[in-house]
């Protein structure tokens, strides 16, 4: 599709927030705003993000995307908000330069998989399981049971392979080697501060120091180039009811624990 105001928005700055948990509805939006901010040709990308994190497969294809983005020629800045950590730092190391705030919580650099055993708490109330199965490992983390060991062995490794991935795109990244990457990503967090000493981030500012400097690096005007955003996400009824921000909290916690239980994760969990 050939856009009419394309010569226009060669000029134009795109801005696309990444906010919550990573799950499979922000990987839509965000690869959706990404072909648009292509098609566009805009030049500049002011990427925002506030995130613990999620899972594996979508941060890793919205890392992707951006790449692909950059080799399109498009200026790709990261400005990490209040949280941009696990899955927030994948995505945030395809772009060509980070800033974060001085206090920003980043980091934890790491994968986590969580299951619940519940065989005691069944046991009392007289619940069992009768379980048929076609394959040794196919009931592995039932909650009916605790894991064996030759379980607990084969999903640290899926575990380790995941992690051996994370690893090789920070240091890809941001210029490191892998085992300068390993020193410190065993699950840790850092400020933004922390971060810029390791390599992790290039500066300390907020986000209109990361448009100053998307701005630049495309060469458009730094005072007067104001971003447009794409990919906002979609307002809902229950933005209308008082509370709702404990509400949207409430909801992510249950998310995390039920929808996402048994996944390896890129999420920090404080």
């Amino acid at each position: 599709m050939v856009w009419p105001w394309r010569r226009k928005t060669r000029r134009t700055m795109a801005r696309i927030a990444i906010e919550g948990p990573i799950g499979g509805g922000t990987r839509t939006r965000v690869l959706k705003a990404l072909r648009q901010v292509e098609q566009r040709e805009c030049p500049a990308l002011l990427l925002r993000i506030d995130s613990p994190g999620g899972t594996v497969g979508d941060s890793q294809e919205i890392h992707a995307a951006l790449m692909r983005l950059r080799q399109k020629g498009c200026r790709v800045v990261a400005s990490f908000g209040n949280i941009s950590a696990s899955g927030g730092v994948y995505i945030g190391v395809a772009a060509e330069k980070i800033v974060a705030n001085p206090g920003s919580i980043t980091g934890s650099i790491g994968v986590i998989l969580r299951g619940n055993n519940l065989s005691k708490l069944l046991e009392r109330i007289g619940v069992s399981f009768e379980t048929v199965k076609s394959g040794l490992y196919k009931d592995i983390l039932s909650p009916d049971r605790a894991l064996t060991e030759a379980e607990r062995g084969l999903l640290q490794s899926l575990i380790d392979s995941s992690y051996g991935q994370f690893v090789a795109a920070v240091a890809e990244g941001r210029g490191l080697e892998e085992e300068a990457v390993r020193s410190f990503a065993d699950g840790r967090v850092f400020s933004g501060a922390q971060a810029l000493e390791l390599g992790l981030v290039d500066s300390l500012g907020d986000e209109e120091a990361a448009r100053r400097l998307a701005a630049e690096l495309a060469g458009l005007d730094v005072e007067k180039t104001r971003p447009i955003t794409f990919g906002a996400p979609p307002r809902r009824f229950a933005g209308l009811i008082p509370g709702r921000s404990q509400l949207r909290a409430v909801l992510q916690l249950f998310s995390l624990e039920l929808g996402w239980g048994g996944q390896p994760l890129w999420l920090y969990r404080p």
